[in-house]
């Protein structure tokens, strides 16, 4: 029997055929497996670089690793702020940003604040930026928001300043979205006067008795000292709290004015900016 087709009848092409065409569904599966390991490619090289390699990006450096340039550039803004009244401001950790599709994050913020309600704040930021270390580059320009300080401590950490009302200007330090790693450890606060300077300061404005102040630490630049503050938030606000206070500040008084009251106790700079009263040994 021929083999040979009738004419203008085409043969029959199958699985096994000669230059058969691929069926559609298998092109289909193909596609499929080579994009999802294509993602989990990308997702393996991804880890691996973010825990082995050296930092060319932000998200290769966690949330642990990064802490220790945070604190450090917070140091940094205490003493470049001299004899300025300030007080370090709580950490705050923020999950839930996505460092890759593939990598959940969090971010990291610590902060400063500097209260001098009758110093221009521009001239503030600008004497800090000029007092800061020159590899952070550190400027400040005019906005329609008012004068905003922006320097770069180092590791793809952010530093920005800006006036905050009530006669304050807030200076943030932040990660960005970085890995979690072992996550972030605050400095360890050394003891020292501000605890007591804090006590004495709620006794003499008979505040009523509350929580635990939260003790807040960053390094001097050198590593040899620690920043400090002590702090709590009363409730109610001091009513008269210059008349209350007058007796510990005695002449030390630093301001009194209707947006905060703040004296020197020896090493000490104690503070009431609303609610919030805080004892701070800084850099100086």
């Amino acid at each position: 029997m021929s083999g040979a087709a009738p004419a203008g009848y085409a043969p029959p092409t199958g699985p096994g055929g000669n230059g058969e065409p691929t069926p559609p569904a298998r092109r289909s599966r193909w596609l499929l497996v080579a994009t999802v390991g294509w993602a989990v490619l990308l997702g393996v090289l991804t880890w691996v670089s973010v825990r082995d390699d050296g930092p060319t990006v932000r998200e290769q450096r966690s949330l642990a690793q990064a802490g220790p340039v945070v604190d450090r550039a917070v140091g940094e803004l205490v003493a470049a702020a001299g004899d300025r009244a300030v007080a370090l401001t709580p950490a705050r950790t923020e999950p839930g940003c996505r460092v890759t599709p593939l990598l959940d994050g969090a971010t990291l913020e610590r902060g400063v604040e500097i209260l001098d309600p009758a110093a221009d704040p521009r001239a503030v930021l600008t004497e800090l930026a000029d007092r800061l270390p020159a590899g952070w580059e550190a400027g400040v320009r005019v906005t329609g928001d008012g004068p905003r300080l922006r320097a770069d401590a180092g590791e793809f950490v952010l530093v920005e300043g800006r006036p905050a009302g009530d006669g304050r200007l807030r200076l943030t330090v932040r990660t960005g979205c970085r890995p979690v790693g072992d996550g972030y450890r605050p400095p360890s606060a050394q003891g020292g006067p501000e605890a007591d300077a804090l006590a004495a300061a709620r006794r003499a404005l008979s505040a009523p008795a509350g929580p635990a102040p939260e003790l807040l630490a960053a390094p001097c630049p050198g590593g040899d000292r620690q920043a400090r503050t002590a702090r709590v938030t009363l409730d109610p606000v001091p009513a008269a709290p210059a008349t209350a206070l007058a007796p510990a500040a005695g002449r030390a008084v630093l301001f009194d004015t209707p947006e905060g009251y703040a004296y020197r106790a020896g090493g000490v700079t104690v503070a009431l900016s609303g609610g919030d009263l805080t004892a701070t040994t800084s850099c100086r």
